[in-house]
Protein backbone atom coordinates (compact mmCIF):
# COMPACT_ATOMS: atom_id res chain seq x y z
CA UNK A 1 0.00 0.00 0.00
CA UNK A 2 1.33 3.42 -0.91
CA UNK A 3 2.46 5.57 2.00
CA UNK A 4 -0.05 8.37 1.22
CA UNK A 5 -2.98 5.94 0.98
CA UNK A 6 -1.97 4.33 4.28
CA UNK A 7 -1.64 7.76 5.87
CA UNK A 8 -5.12 8.81 4.73
CA UNK A 9 -6.70 5.53 5.91
CA UNK A 10 -4.97 5.84 9.29
CA UNK A 11 -6.07 9.47 9.53
CA UNK A 12 -9.67 8.44 8.88
CA UNK A 13 -9.55 5.60 11.44
CA UNK A 14 -8.03 7.78 14.16
CA UNK A 15 -10.40 10.60 13.21
CA UNK A 16 -13.33 8.32 13.97
CA UNK A 17 -11.72 7.29 17.24
CA UNK A 18 -11.11 10.96 18.08
CA UNK A 19 -14.82 11.59 17.57
CA UNK A 20 -15.59 8.71 19.95
CA UNK A 21 -13.21 10.22 22.53
CA UNK A 22 -14.85 13.63 22.12
CA UNK A 23 -18.44 12.41 22.39
CA UNK A 24 -17.60 9.85 25.09
CA UNK A 25 -15.77 12.29 27.35
CA UNK A 26 -18.46 14.91 26.77
CA UNK A 27 -21.13 12.44 27.90
CA UNK A 28 -19.05 11.41 30.90
CA UNK A 29 -18.41 15.01 31.97
CA UNK A 30 -22.07 16.02 31.65
CA UNK A 31 -23.70 12.90 33.11
CA UNK A 32 -21.19 11.67 35.69
CA UNK A 33 -19.18 14.75 36.62
CA UNK A 34 -22.22 17.05 36.34
CA UNK A 35 -20.26 19.70 34.40
CA UNK A 36 -22.05 22.43 32.51
CA UNK A 37 -22.44 21.91 28.76
CA UNK A 38 -19.87 24.65 28.10
CA UNK A 39 -17.15 23.19 30.33
CA UNK A 40 -17.89 19.60 29.34
CA UNK A 41 -17.57 20.59 25.69
CA UNK A 42 -14.35 22.51 26.37
CA UNK A 43 -12.71 19.67 28.33
CA UNK A 44 -13.88 17.05 25.83
CA UNK A 45 -12.32 19.16 23.04
CA UNK A 46 -9.03 19.20 24.97
CA UNK A 47 -9.19 15.39 25.43
CA UNK A 48 -9.97 14.87 21.74
CA UNK A 49 -7.17 17.18 20.57
CA UNK A 50 -4.67 15.45 22.90
CA UNK A 51 -5.78 12.03 21.63
CA UNK A 52 -5.62 13.23 18.01
CA UNK A 53 -2.12 14.67 18.47
CA UNK A 54 -0.73 11.47 19.96
CA UNK A 55 -2.33 9.18 17.37
CA UNK A 56 -1.42 11.48 14.47
CA UNK A 57 2.17 11.74 15.71
CA UNK A 58 2.69 8.03 16.23
CA UNK A 59 0.59 6.24 13.63
CA UNK A 60 -0.61 8.64 10.95
CA UNK A 61 2.41 10.83 10.22
CA UNK A 62 4.92 8.61 12.07
CA UNK A 63 6.86 11.42 13.70
CA UNK A 64 9.31 9.55 15.90
CA UNK A 65 11.12 12.43 17.59
CA UNK A 66 10.49 13.05 21.28
CA UNK A 67 12.98 15.89 21.67
CA UNK A 68 11.49 18.83 23.62
CA UNK A 69 12.07 21.22 20.72
CA UNK A 70 10.20 19.03 18.25
CA UNK A 71 7.41 18.27 20.72
CA UNK A 72 6.82 21.93 21.57
CA UNK A 73 6.74 22.87 17.89
CA UNK A 74 4.40 20.02 16.96
CA UNK A 75 2.05 20.49 19.90
CA UNK A 76 1.92 24.26 19.42
CA UNK A 77 1.14 24.11 15.70
CA UNK A 78 -1.26 21.18 16.18
CA UNK A 79 -3.31 22.94 18.87
CA UNK A 80 -3.23 26.22 16.93
CA UNK A 81 -4.43 24.56 13.73
CA UNK A 82 -7.19 22.69 15.60
CA UNK A 83 -8.16 25.98 17.22
CA UNK A 84 -8.47 27.61 13.79
CA UNK A 85 -10.63 24.81 12.41
CA UNK A 86 -12.67 24.82 15.63
CA UNK A 87 -13.46 28.51 15.13
CA UNK A 88 -14.30 27.86 11.47
CA UNK A 89 -16.77 25.17 12.54
CA UNK A 90 -18.31 27.30 15.29
CA UNK A 91 -18.90 30.16 12.84
CA UNK A 92 -19.80 28.24 9.67
CA UNK A 93 -22.46 25.83 10.97
CA UNK A 94 -24.80 28.59 12.22
CA UNK A 95 -24.21 30.59 9.02
CA UNK A 96 -25.26 27.64 6.87
CA UNK A 97 -28.31 27.07 9.07
CA UNK A 98 -29.32 30.72 8.67
CA UNK A 99 -29.13 30.34 4.88
CA UNK A 100 -31.63 27.43 5.15
CA UNK A 101 -29.00 25.02 3.79
CA UNK A 102 -30.51 22.15 5.81
CA UNK A 103 -34.01 22.61 4.35
CA UNK A 104 -32.89 20.97 1.10
CA UNK A 105 -31.96 17.82 3.02
CA UNK A 106 -35.08 17.89 5.20
CA UNK A 107 -37.21 17.87 2.05
CA UNK A 108 -35.29 14.94 0.58
CA UNK A 109 -35.55 12.94 3.82
CA UNK A 110 -39.31 13.60 4.02
CA UNK A 111 -39.80 12.48 0.40
CA UNK A 112 -37.88 9.28 1.09
CA UNK A 113 -40.16 8.70 4.06
CA UNK A 114 -37.54 8.45 6.79
CA UNK A 115 -38.62 9.59 10.22
CA UNK A 116 -35.44 9.09 12.25
CA UNK A 117 -35.36 11.99 14.72
CA UNK A 118 -31.65 12.80 14.37
CA UNK A 119 -32.17 13.43 10.64
CA UNK A 120 -34.38 16.38 11.60
CA UNK A 121 -32.06 17.88 14.23
CA UNK A 122 -31.50 21.59 13.62
CA UNK A 123 -28.24 22.12 11.75
CA UNK A 124 -27.34 18.45 11.42
CA UNK A 125 -26.66 18.62 7.68
CA UNK A 126 -24.71 21.84 8.01
CA UNK A 127 -22.65 20.20 10.77
CA UNK A 128 -22.00 17.10 8.64
CA UNK A 129 -20.86 19.13 5.63
CA UNK A 130 -18.72 21.46 7.73
CA UNK A 131 -17.26 18.49 9.64
CA UNK A 132 -16.13 16.94 6.36
CA UNK A 133 -14.43 20.22 5.38
CA UNK A 134 -12.84 20.48 8.84
CA UNK A 135 -11.47 16.93 8.61
CA UNK A 136 -9.85 17.76 5.28
CA UNK A 137 -8.44 21.04 6.64
CA UNK A 138 -7.10 19.29 9.76
CA UNK A 139 -5.33 16.74 7.57
CA UNK A 140 -3.83 19.43 5.34
CA UNK A 141 -2.71 21.53 8.34
CA UNK A 142 -1.17 18.48 10.01
CA UNK A 143 0.58 17.42 6.82
CA UNK A 144 1.86 20.87 5.81
CA UNK A 145 2.52 22.58 9.14
CA UNK A 146 2.61 20.20 12.10
CA UNK A 147 4.41 17.08 10.90
CA UNK A 148 6.03 18.50 7.75
CA UNK A 149 9.64 18.00 8.85
CA UNK A 150 9.27 14.69 10.64
CA UNK A 151 12.00 12.98 8.57
CA UNK A 152 14.48 15.80 9.19
CA UNK A 153 13.60 15.89 12.91
CA UNK A 154 13.94 12.13 13.23
CA UNK A 155 17.37 12.23 11.55
CA UNK A 156 18.51 15.11 13.80
CA UNK A 157 17.46 13.20 16.91
CA UNK A 158 19.24 10.07 15.70
CA UNK A 159 22.51 11.97 15.18
CA UNK A 160 22.15 13.73 18.55
CA UNK A 161 21.97 10.39 20.36
CA UNK A 162 25.23 9.13 18.82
Amino acid sequence: MKKTAKEIIMYFVFGLLTTVVSWGTYTLFVNVCKMSVFFANLVSWVCAVAFAYITNKLWVFESKSWSPTVLLKEIGTFVASRGVTGVIEIVTVPLLVKTTFDNLFYNIIEKIGLSIQILFTDGIYSKIVVSFIIVVLNYVFSKLFVFKNKKDDNKKEDTEEI
